[in-house]
């Protein structure tokens, strides 16, 4: 959900930088502060036991991090960690809500955007319950593109890298890979520049 900045300004957000690499919040933290990335990318991530990490979400300009537990409290349940660099822009908790409270238009901006993340959620676990690793990279693709005007073939650029993808579906990169390959062989996606096109 994109907030707009005097509003958020004005409510005494600041605007912080972050390096590539860098950890917004870290997995069992206490959420202080609405964040919303201006500029850069941003993933939502954790590790299993065996130390495999798994990407719950890519995170872009204009969306916001972890809101929806700023109304319950209760700790994040995974990292958010720059991807490159990142303005973002910060507001604490109570003012945030006293916010929303000023501009009462904005809660159903906010309940539209949790709604939407519900729904993204709900498309993943779908996916990622497939034993074909094709139905779990073509569940992501579809997805992403879903929300484009243009809906021609090969015309969305896919805004993540293999290892992303891989990690995003619970599928080690080879496997990633060899699903991509094949998708290009049947027409599926475009590889030009090493970049996938959907």
């Amino acid at each position: 959900m994109v907030i707009n900045e005097k509003f958020l300004l004005s409510a005494g957000a600041e605007v912080k930088e972050y390096n590539s690499g860098d950890i917004i919040f870290h997995d069992g933290a206490t959420p202080h502060y609405y964040y919303q990335i201006i500029k850069g990318k941003v993933k939502l991530n954790n590790y299993n036991k065996e130390g495999k990490e798994l990407i719950q979400k890519i995170i872009t300009e204009g969306e916001s991090i972890g809101e929806s537990l700023l109304f319950i409290g209760k700790p994040y349940p995974m990292d958010a960690v720059a991807l490159e660099p990142c303005s973002i822009i910060k507001l604490c908790r109570n003012n945030f809500f006293s916010m929303l409270n000023v501009y009462p238009q904005l809660y159903l901006d906010l309940c539209k955007e949790l709604s939407d993340c519900l729904y993204y959620q709900y498309i993943m676990l779908q996916s990622n319950s497939s034993q074909n690793p094709s139905e779990r990279i073509m569940g992501v693709l579809d997805y992403l593109k879903a929300s484009k005007k243009d809906q021609a073939p090969f015309s969305f650029k896919i805004p993540f890298t293999r290892q992303q993808l891989a990690s995003l579906t619970g599928l080690c990169v080879e496997t990633a890979i060899r699903v991509i390959k094949d998708m290009e062989r049947k027409k599926v996606v475009m590889i030009k520049d090493r970049k996938i096109y959907f």
